[in-house]
């Protein structure tokens, strides 16, 4: 659903507070609790009266419903005078795709509050209010989200959709419990003769895995916090849940990862968010607070972005669960027609048998590459910021950095189908993405953003690493959710090309700052693995700062939003004039400016054919222009800060007549010059 131009009947509307004049009676809504974390039910309430209080400026609507019902609510705020809304140049921000990122709904929630309660008595606000319009999405994933506010807390990523994690048929039926019933689901470490890792020498509440060549034992293993339910050698490697809906887009979308869902925008929550944009072309920026960065690290000026920044003590409890979905395939033994063969991934010999087969034009599906002299050449989708986009990156990166005073980020993951790439490759316009919030130090240094194969952050493990997701609805997760085998090859595998995680900074900052973030190691005994330790960092607490900094962060990151939207490109008719040549003909010349400071297409924009060119077009008939440029114009792409484009024009009129001029731009808007034939 698309929120309407006009307002229908049910939109929230306040009779007390109207509009005279083009001001606003200042908004009578209650102050926003910012010391706090909201659920659902509270989100909901804080939009409704925000809105309530404001409808003049501001309208909600819901786009859509997640898969328990709850709505998917999107704000408009913009000055319906003037221009129409729906052809100014908008910026959307979006937020809490990740269920356990919740900050990114408190920052989104705060700049509602900032622009409608700000359009009486901040002039920047109301002059983008005036021009612009800001969309905002404060709460993508709220059924994974609402799982924060559960009287046990296991730190889910994914929404609601089951999944069958194990490939056994049956769909949630073996996930994390808390076995000490201490309301939080955490890991447990193990000693095993066979286990890879070790007790940190760092600090002994944390893991390490061990380095034979450095002369290090191992001699434990790690296992998210339950039991073998459904007795498969598995622990609690498919509890409820779901699909990442910040993996769930169209770039780069991680084809079969278990988080990933069955299908590109296979989940409801996704589909309304791609709906949604798609029926507001006039959206000129993205940004969205999740768990993937581009803001506080700069990419590289190759594009790359920075490598990701996992917690270790969570990868290697994923680590035990990496060949559960292994159980019931058969195994890739170079059988006949080998790898990449016939039929699948590993041919005859290594066919898989499950669901990845029915993916048409997949990876290995039947249908994935046509052969022979029909064979073309196919164009690979760009994954790295073009060249000429960059500067403008590294320009906005910098003044975010300025704007919210952070320089390093905390836990962050290599994107992989995330909203906010699709933004700049596919949909083609300036995206970003940010955690809204950072560790102190550690890291590397605000805007060197490190290529694939550079040092990344403590330990100078390999930047820009791939990492698989873990088993979907499996408790907390940290960066990209490596996987591997219990204790086997594929561990060792998927560990050598792992970024080093943020464990020991992490917990630094929480003993620091006297947060009680850490579970004590604790003795217990559990059915199967015998004596164990029940311990690790607490869900959520690693991926959302303390509530007493919500107001903070959502004051910075609303002046940085209301920067952005102040770069848009802005089209006018910078010089018109008319010159009489005599016998009824005329000569017109004209000059298109672009007055603001972004491009009315960013190279990708235009290269992905995402964005219209500007038209350019003389209100004539076409056999009326003797010479000179076509009746309508493109310009697939004008240049910001004062870049012009000349015209030029002989036609054939009656003295004393009008001609109109017109330029429209899909993301800069439309502007129009009535000239006389004179």
């Amino acid at each position: 659903m698309s929120i309407p131009t006009k307002r229908p009947v049910g939109w929230l509307r306040a009779i007390a507070v109207a509009a005279l004049g083009g001001w606003l009676w200042p908004s009578t809504a209650a102050a926003v609790d910012f010391s706090k974390y909201h659920t659902y039910q509270e989100l909901s309430a804080e939009l409704k009266a925000l809105v309530a209080a404001n409808p003049t400026i501001a309208k909600i609507a819901s786009i859509g419903k997640t898969r328990e019902g709850r709505d998917i609510w999107a704000i408009e705020i913009a000055n319906p005078a003037g221009t129409p809304v729906e052809q100014r140049p908008a910026l959307l921000v979006a937020a809490n795709f990740e269920g356990d990122h919740v900050i990114g709904s408190e920052l989104a929630l705060y700049l509602v509050d900032f622009l409608v309660k700000g359009y009486a008595t901040d002039p920047a606000v109301k002059q983008r209010l005036d021009n612009h319009v800001v969309y905002v999405v404060p709460r993508v994933n709220a059924d994974g989200a609402e799982l924060m506010f559960a009287s046990v807390k296991s730190g889910r990523r994914t929404n609601a959709t089951p999944y069958d994690a194990d490939n056994d048929g049956r769909m949630d039926e073996d996930g994390p419990e808390d076995l000490n019933k201490d309301g939080f689901i955490t890991v447990m470490r193990v000693k095993d003769p066979k286990g890879p890792f070790m007790i940190s020498p760092e600090d002994p509440r944390l893991m390490k895995r061990a380095d034979p060549a450095k002369g290090e034992p191992g001699g434990w293993a790690l296992y998210w916090e339950g039991l073998d339910k459904d007795n498969d050698g598995f622990i609690a490697e498919d509890g409820p849940g779901g699909v990442d809906i910040n993996r769930n887009f169209m770039h780069q979308y991680p084809y079969f990862e278990p988080d990933a869902g069955r299908y590109m925008v296979s989940e409801a929550e996704t589909r309304a968010m791609l709906e949604f944009v798609l029926k507001h072309r006039n959206i000129a920026a993205i940004l969205t607070f999740g768990e993937s960065d581009n803001l506080i690290v700069t990419p590289t000026r190759r594009g790359d972005r920075a490598a990701a920044n996992p917690i270790n003590l969570l990868e290697f409890a994923n680590r035990s669960l990496a060949d559960a979905r292994r159980v019931g395939l058969f195994q890739d033994t170079g059988g006949f027609g080998g790898r990449g063969g016939r039929g699948g991934r590993g041919g005859g010999g290594g066919m898989v048998i499950m669901d990845e087969g029915a993916f048409p034009g997949g990876r290995g599906g039947a249908a994935a590459q046509p052969t022979g002299r029909a064979a073309m050449p196919a164009q690979r989708p760009n994954t790295t910021i073009a060249t000429l986009d960059y500067e403008y990156f590294r320009a906005i990166s910098e003044k975010y950095r300025e704007l919210t005073g952070l320089r390093a980020t905390g836990i962050t993951r290599t994107p992989a189908g995330a909203f906010f790439e699709y933004g700049y490759y596919q949909f083609g316009v300036p995206s970003f993405s940010t955690p809204g919030w950072g560790l102190p130090g550690g890291g590397r240094p605000a805007g060197m953003g490190m290529g694939a194969g550079a040092p990344a952050g403590p330990g100078g493990a390999a930047a820009g690493a791939a990492l698989a997701g873990a088993p979907a609805g499996v408790g907390q997760r940290g960066g990209g959710g490596a996987r591997g085998a219990m204790g086997g090859a594929a561990a060792d595998a998927a560990s050598a090309d792992a970024p080093e995680g943020i464990d020991l900074r992490l917990i630094q900052w929480m003993d620091a700052e006297k947060i009680d973030g850490f579970v004590k190691w604790t003795p217990f005994k559990h059915p199967t693995l015998g004596e164990v330790e029940i311990g690790g960092f607490k869900p959520y607490l690693t991926t959302n700062p303390p509530a007493a900094k919500i107001a903070e962060l959502g004051a910075s990151h609303a002046k940085f939003a209301l920067y952005l939207s102040s770069l848009f490109s802005k089209v006018k008719i910078a010089k018109a004039e008319v010159t009489a040549l005599g016998a009824g003909l005329f000569r017109i010349k004209a000059d298109i400016e672009n007055a603001g400071f972004l491009p009315t297409a960013l190279s990708q924009g235009a290269q992905a054919r995402a964005v219209k060119p500007v038209m350019v077009q003389l209100g004539v008939p076409p056999d009326s222009i003797v010479t000179g440029n076509e009746k309508t114009n493109h310009i697939p792409a004008l240049a910001g800060s004062g870049s012009r484009q000349s015209f030029e024009w002989v036609i054939k009129g009656t003295p004393g007549s009008t001609v109109t001029l017109k330029a429209v731009s899909q993301k800069s808007g439309t502007d129009t010059a009535t000239l006389t034939l004179r």
